[in-house]
């Protein structure tokens, strides 16, 4: 009597998100932190809550410069 053949697990792999730190930390480059937090009030650029820690995805910094330099080109 033969078994079976095993059965293969694959685990989903997600992709790896750089969250940046608001300022003074090692946030976005050239804000500074009171200019963040207006973007981040305002929702001109998104974040997350990670506890008390907001974090900002860096898909988000790239989405909120591509939309002021499509702006400004207009």
């Amino acid at each position: 009597m033969t078994s079976p053949p095993p059965t293969i697990l694959q685990a989903e792999v997600a992709p790896v998100l750089d969250l940046l730190t608001v300022p003074p930390g090692h946030g976005p480059p050239q804000l500074g932190r009171s200019a963040v937090h207006d973007l981040l009030r305002t929702r001109q650029l998104a974040s997350i809550n990670l506890g008390r820690a907001r974090r900002i995805p860096a898909h988000a910094l790239t989405d909120f410069i591509r939309t002021r330099l499509d702006q400004e080109a207009a």
